[in-house]
């Protein structure tokens, strides 16, 4: 489903009009097509299943990668910039940080790729903890491997710039799967890394 452009504009003309503004007036005139464009960037994802964005991003590399049978290795990306918003207020969710780890099975993926599955998971009408199991599911399609850790640290404007307006608080979310929950060696490996 895409974004209807042109139902955005209306919506967002009247909403300028119930909040006491005029759309008219020369700072606003352009303002309800610009936000559809905008929307049509910062919600891109909610286009596409998970389904869909593991086919987007399902480029895996098998050549040469030596495995052992007792597979004690782990591929950590951390630091992935993404924001989202919140499906409540539709507030901002920013300054989050997604760091995303899995054992290989048999294949690795393109470290881009990683980072390109955060960013098109966070655009979408989102909840924090949501996010980490959309992007532990992409992950175990694409690689095969059970084994995925996601770690996600951010703040929300639902909680800074309203209601209790707590500007320091953040928000750090974990999914573990497979062996990240059941060998505390290897989860300790991870947490000394980050």
């Amino acid at each position: 489903m895409s974004i209807d452009r042109k139902k955005v504009e209306e919506h967002i003309r009247g909403l300028l009009i119930a909040i006491g503004e005029d759309p008219d007036r020369e700072g606003l005139k352009e303002t309800p097509s610009r936000v559809a464009r905008m929307y049509e960037e910062i919600f891109e994802g909610i286009s596409y299943t998970n389904d869909d964005i593991a086919d987007m991003y399902n480029k895996t590399f098998e050549d040469d990668l030596v495995i052992p049978k007792d597979n004690k290795e782990m591929v950590l990306v951390k630091d992935i910039d993404i924001f989202s918003y919140c499906e409540h207020h539709m507030a901002l969710m920013y300054n989050m940080k997604v760091a995303v780890a899995y054992v290989p099975n048999g294949k690795i993926l393109g470290l881009s790729k990683i980072a390109r599955i955060a960013d098109m998971v966070g655009k979408r009408l989102q909840l924090q903890e949501r996010i980490g199991s959309d992007i532990a599911e992409i992950m175990q399609k694409i690689t095969d491997s059970e084994d995925v850790a996601i770690i996600i640290e951010g703040q929300h404007a639902c909680m800074t710039a309203r209601g209790i307006k707590n500007t320091g608080s953040r928000t750090t979310t974990t999914t573990f799967r497979g062996k990240f929950n059941t060998d505390s060696n290897l989860t300790k490996r991870l947490m000394i890394l980050l």
